[in-house]
Order: C-alpha cells, then sequence, then structure tokens
C-alpha cells in the first residue's frame, strides 16, 4: 500500500519516542524490529538509513529518519492529530524547543558524560550551549512556564522533549529536577504513552531483553 507506515525500530533505542507519537496520531502501521549489528548494517536497511541505526519511518515511499524530524513530519501530515501549532505562538515555542532539546541539550547531556567538566571549560563559546547547568536550566524555564511546551496544548514537540527529560531522569543523566518530574509525570498519563510502554515491553520480552 502507497500510504503504508513502516516503522522500523528496537525496543531499547529512540523508537521508543518514535512508537509514543504513532500512538498518539492513531494510524495503522507495521513495526519491524532490528537488532543491533548485523540487523541494522545490512546492506537492505543500510540503503534507508546509511547510518545504520533507528528509528526510521517510511511512509508513502518518503524515507524519515532522526527522531525530532519524524515526530514533526507525522504532526504535520496526520494534523486531524492536533500535535502540531495551530498559530504563530504557539509555532514559536514548538519549533525553539523541539529543536533546542534535539541540538544543544542532547550535546550538553552526551558530552557531560564523554569529557571532564574542566576540559570543556574553555571551549563553552565553541560547544554552541555554553556549560550543561545552563543547557538544564534554560530548558527548565520553558517547562515551568506552561503546562506543555507550547503553552495549554499537548504537541508533538512534548512527545520528544517529554521521551528525553524521561530517559534523563530514569538513567541519572540530568538532574532530578522537580519542574522536570512533574512535566515527565503529567506526560506519562496519557494512553498514547502507556500503550506504547507495554507494545515496547511487549518487544523486549519476545526479543529476550532484559529492561533497562
Amino acid at each position: 500500500m502507497a500510504n503504508e507506515i513502516i516503522f522500523y525500530t528496537n525496543p531499547q533505542s529512540r523508537g521508543c519516542i518514535v512508537r509514543w507519537m504513532l500512538e498518539e496520531i492513531s494510524v495503522p502501521y507495521q513495526t519491524k524490529v532490528l537488532e543491533y549489528g548485523e540487523d541494522m548494517k545490512s546492506p537492505e536497511y543500510l540503503a534507508l538509513n546509511p547510518m545504520g541505526k533507528v528509528p526510521t519511518l517510511v511512509h508513502d515511499n518518503k524515507i524519515i529518519t532522526e527522531a525530532a524530524a519524524i515526530c514533526v513530519y507525522l504532526a504535520d501530515v496526520f494534523s486531524d492529530s492536533g500535535l502540531s501549532p495551530i498559530n504563530n505562538e504557539e509555532r514559536a515555542n514548538y519549533y525553539r524547543w523541539m529543536f533546542y532539546s534535539a541540538g544543544p541539550l542532547e550535546s550538553a547531556i552526551v558530552n557531560k558524560y564523554i569529557f571532564d567538566e574542566d576540559e570543556v571549560k574553555d571551549k563553552q563559546q565553541m560547544l554552541g550551549y555554553g556549560n550543561y547547568k545552563l543547557a538544564l536550566d534554560t530548558l527548565s524555564g520553558a517547562i515551568k512556564s506552561n503546562p506543555y511546551i507550547v503553552g495549554e496544548r499537548f504537541t508533538a514537540a512534548d512527545v520528544y522533549i517529554g521521551a528525553q527529560l524521561g530517559w534523563g531522569l530514569q538513567f541519572g543523566t540530568i538532574d532530578g529536577r522537580e519542574e522536570y518530574q512533574e512535566y515527565v509525570n503529567r506526560l506519562s498519563q496519557r494512553k498514547a504513552f502507556q500503550r506504547a510502554q507495554e507494545l515496547d515491553a511487549a518487544l523486549e520480552k519476545d526479543m529476550n531483553i532484559s529492561p533497562a
């Protein structure tokens, strides 16, 4: 079928973000689970995603990679879901914080656990996000301002940012700030989030993967 959605994932990957997004838009999709290693590096899969990683989405013969891009794409294409911005005020917050989280924030989190703070102290201007604390403080301001990223309404930006913060809190890669915990707790009450969690847990069981 031309309009079929094929979702390539692994239950212990950023594919969990896209799974949640797919459950939010409530459209049928086919899941193809790839193991790390040979599956993701096969010629067939590399033709779709040369990075050899998941998630990848194929829809209407179009290939979309990168979790943030997939979330934005699905919100736009399936606009009846109401997960894309509806006015310029929402649009500004939506794009600002979605790509802030996919870029500067993720870099700050990863670099904190790769480099000693003293190694990058004199490279803050080069890094673009300044430092780890500044990156988290900046997002905290947005989280405290409204119940959701764009304001009073849940959007695809909350899927991406909520998943990122949820993982960070779970694995201790971000500070356990009260505003982050309250935000994640709010989002975790969504039925689509709970369905996505159940589906990925079932995949882990089928693949004999111990939960992270």
